[in-house]
């Protein structure tokens, strides 16, 4: 490659790059305020944008007006470990491990209507749920997603058997903060191990740590939101 063409990359690279900042800057941003932000043509910034769009970093709401995307949220999920709420959430994961045996994971709102695992504890049984760090999976008629939505019973949270793994059993509790849910603390494991009995039992344990993160975070909890059924 000669200089000429590497310097060409590397311009690429840094408008590319200052664009993503702009759009991540906030929930949506129009090409027009992109481009200008960025201070580059319009043509040049949807260029690249659409490039961008194409690897799934980015995204457009329906008015065309862009956001960040699916694979840049699971991306920032890694170093989302270091954040307060990872950090505060890992000595509750460790503990719903040690009081189920079950991996636990912590879960917060993505764009699009999913939710995206940012942390976990592997379960300590030979036959474990194995890590999900970084996925991204639709809210919709799953139990990380209503919970994600407020939709628990009484004792504050939701169980029944995954529709995405069909032999897994989902558990999951909602941290709750003044301003909103934060993130989910969820338990999976093997369905045959999880009789109604110990996922009640299980539930209640899931349900005490997230209560417990969302008083450390400062939380004032409203009220339960109605449940649409919480069982199998």
């Amino acid at each position: 490659m000669t200089a000429l063409a590497s310097a060409g990359s590397t311009r690429t690279v840094e408008r590319a790059v200052e664009l993503l900042a702009q759009v991540c800057a906030e929930n949506s941003i129009t090409l027009a305020e992109c481009a200008r932000r960025a201070r580059l043509p319009a043509s040049t910034a949807l260029r690249l944008l659409r490039t961008l769009e194409a690897s799934g970093f980015v995204t457009r709401d329906p008015s065309g007006s862009f956001r960040a995307g699916a694979r840049l949220i699971q991306l920032g999920a890694s170093a989302f470990g270091r954040q307060a709420l990872v950090r505060l959430g890992e000595p509750a994961l460790q503990r719903i491990v040690g009081a189920t045996g079950e991996s636990a994971y912590l879960a917060i709102p993505g764009p699009d209507d999913t939710a995206i695992y940012v942390a976990m504890v592997e379960g300590t049984h030979a036959v474990r749920h194995t890590s999900w760090v970084g996925r991204s999976v639709p809210r919709a008629e799953l139990a990380v997603g209503r919970a994600l939505s407020g939709i628990v019973g009484p004792d504050g949270y939701v169980a029944e058997r995954d529709r995405l793994e069909p032999d897994v059993t989902a558990i999951v509790a909602p941290i709750v903060r003044s301003s909103g849910i934060a993130a989910a603390l969820s338990l999976l494991g093997p369905t045959y191990r999880i009789d109604d009995e110990r996922m009640h039992a299980f539930g209640q344990i899931v349900s005490r740590e997230a209560r417990s993160l969302a008083e450390q975070l400062g939380a004032v909890a409203p009220a339960t939101a109605p449940e649409e059924g919480t069982g199998t």
